[in-house]
């Protein structure tokens, strides 16, 4: 048995023998671990390059914060920040997702050059999106999503927080399929910090197990998100910034790729790569891995 046969396979998107990498580039003034840094298109590129030479297998460009209590953009300005951005990465032969929850945004930037979209909301916060990214046949990204950034921490309301992650995805992606995206393009997420308090987050992060059930490729996005900051917090002294949650943001990257997740979404890549192949290596040192296989195209 192969790990790609156990980490699901994406159609259209390379195959990787390992948990793959995804490096973030926020084209955004006002993200909350990065505003502001790679705003301007130039430096947004370059960013991107330098992701991919530390080891990043793909980088996923955004042009709206969703950081919890973020205020939307106008579509014209997000796509004046993402699809230059998405055309030079693509123009050197990156593997290039757009992060959006607007069809018009995933439309042109799959014409620019991305081969997957990743909207947060899983196609519910613009009904347009499950239509167009069907007759792009792109890879899509279903995250579990209880509403936008304004008012989500209110939503962070659970009996069995596993249990009702897994159902709502469940019938999020059969909404998603229904709708004409094929199955094995269908990437699922757990949505790590969105409608979530930090113990909702660990125990999404200790039972993906029941996430990979669901038989589609997995994405964590655990980076720098505030249940690491908790988890960190000491006696006293509060978390400390999301800049200094990497070291963190690697341990769930390990703990993700050795529970078979498709692929991490990170900020800082070197650390997770390492982390990455060394859960690979070991893996292999173990005789390959040994869980059925589930989510292949």
């Amino acid at each position: 048995m192969s790990t790609l046969r156990r980490r699901g396979t994406v159609t259209g998107l390379p195959e990787w023998d390992r948990c793959a990498v995804m490096g973030v580039v926020n084209v955004t003034p006002d993200s909350f671990s990065d505003g502001g840094r790679w705003f301007d298109t130039a430096a947004a590129v370059k960013h991107g390059l330098d992701l991919v030479a530390e080891g990043a297998d793909l980088v996923d460009v955004g042009g709206e914060s969703t950081r919890p209590g973020a205020s939307r953009v106008d579509e014209d300005e997000e796509l004046r920040r993402v699809v230059p951005v998405v055309r030079g990465l693509a123009s050197e032969g990156v593997t290039v997702s757009v992060d959006t929850m607007r069809a018009a945004v995933a439309e042109q930037a799959v014409a620019a050059g991305a081969l997957l979209v990743n909207d947060v909301s899983g196609g519910l916060a613009d009904p347009h999106m499950i239509p167009v990214v069907a007759a792009t046949e792109a890879p899509f990204v279903v995250m579990h999503w209880r509403g936008f950034s304004q008012d989500m921490n209110s939503r962070a309301v659970y009996a069995d927080v596993v249990g009702e992650v897994v159902a709502e995805l469940h019938a999020r992606v059969e909404a998603v399929v229904a709708g004409g995206i094929a199955p094995e393009r269908i990437v699922i997420d757990p949505g790590l910090g969105f409608a979530k308090q930090a113990e909702h987050d660990l125990a999404l992060v200790a039972h993906l197990a029941e996430l990979r059930a669901l038989g589609r490729p997995l994405l964590v996005a655990a980076s720098r998100k505030r249940f690491l900051g908790h988890v960190l917090a000491g006696d006293g002294s509060g978390p400390p910034p999301a800049r200094e949650r990497d070291a963190a943001t690697a341990a769930v990257s390990a703990i993700a790729a050795h529970e078979g997740a498709w692929a991490v979404r990170v900020h800082e890549v070197r650390a997770t790569a390492d982390a990455v192949r060394v859960a690979r290596a070991v893996e292999g040192a173990a005789g390959g891995p040994a869980r059925p296989a589930e989510g292949t195209a």
